[in-house]
């Protein structure tokens, strides 16, 4: 969709196509009348994410920035439950040594409240938008390599209150605290983080309740979007 001046432009990010491909064709059925919505596949991890989103901020910035995708999860929720990330932890950025992870900010080596950081995290400071979505607000690792091992999963258990992990959330939350630009992250969980064994994941009722809440929350942004925007 080429963006309207005279709307709200809105760019709506996930790591691969199929995770909001629902979205898109509803999009393309519905087109609201309020707001233009700009897709954008940036790829898997961190690294392609932050490139596509600054590239894509670069030519036509928006005025704000959903993420959308499938996570595994370290407590237990059931799949297909969607949640909002209200903070992200970059899970990998520091060493591993007696089975114990140092971040960056243990290692001295960054300050955890310069920012975009807050207490060594990517907070979402948009409560307005995050209340919009009616989800449960849950804190989210970003991780570089899927999580599998026993040691590391219960580490993180022990160690940080994450609920769940994905590849790109932290991308997304630099990128957007260092711009100045509102988002907000969904994601629908779709496994239990452990063994790959995909016989036990869920991801088409992940996607399907994925997206079922972004059609959602796109419908109040194009009644309310203005309005929540001016609170922020």
């Amino acid at each position: 969709m080429i963006p309207d001046i005279c709307s709200m432009h809105i760019l709506l990010t996930a790591a691969t196509p199929f995770e909001i491909q629902p979205t898109l064709d509803y999009l393309a059925a519905t087109p609201p009348p309020s707001m233009t919505v700009t897709p954008l596949v940036t790829g898997v991890g961190s690294l392609p994410t932050t490139w596509s989103l600054m590239r894509q901020i670069g030519s036509n910035r928006p005025r704000l920035i959903i993420q959308a995708g499938i996570a595994g999860c370290f407590t237990g929720r059931m799949p297909g439950e969607v949640v909002a990330i209200q903070k992200e932890t970059l899970a990998d950025l520091g060493v591993w040594e007696d089975q114990t992870f140092r971040t960056l900010f243990d290692l001295r080596l960054a300050n955890p409240d310069s920012p975009p950081f807050t207490n060594g995290q990517l907070v979402n400071p948009y409560r307005p938008l995050l209340r919009l979505t009616g989800l449960d607000l849950v804190p989210s690792l970003t991780v570089n390599e899927i999580t599998t091992d026993p040691v590391r999963i219960k580490w993180y258990q022990q160690n940080t209150d994450a609920v769940v992990e994905s590849m790109e959330g932290g991308g997304l939350h630099y990128v957007c605290l260092q711009e100045n630009i509102p988002f907000v992250q969904l994601r629908a969980i779709s496994n239990d983080i452990g063994v790959r064994d995909k016989t036990k994941w869920d991801i088409r009722s992940a996607i399907a309740s994925l997206n079922t809440r972004l059609t959602a929350l796109l419908d109040k942004l194009n009644t309310t979007g203005d309005d929540i925007l001016q609170q922020l």
